[in-house]
């Protein structure tokens, strides 16, 4: 007992060719590879810079300390 493929074989073959043909790197093939492999790691530095520059500027100034 076989199971059916998810894709036909014509279809698998022609995603194939489209994507050996594309001259890009690997990983940004895929239509929104450039949003997991760009964008979110760039957000997730720029949010990380913002937090530790806050900190330094609340720990020079003295804000934000506990009594």
């Amino acid at each position: 007992m076989t199971e059916p493929p998810f894709v036909p074989r014509e279809r698998l073959l022609k995603q194939q060719q489209h994507f050996q043909n594309i001259h890009k790197h690997t990983y940004l093939k895929g239509r929104y590879d450039k949003i997991t492999s760009v964008a979110i790691p760039l957000a997730l530095a720029v949010t990380t810079g913002a937090m530790i520059l806050r900190g330094v500027y609340n720990m020079s100034h003295g804000i934000g300390k506990k009594e």
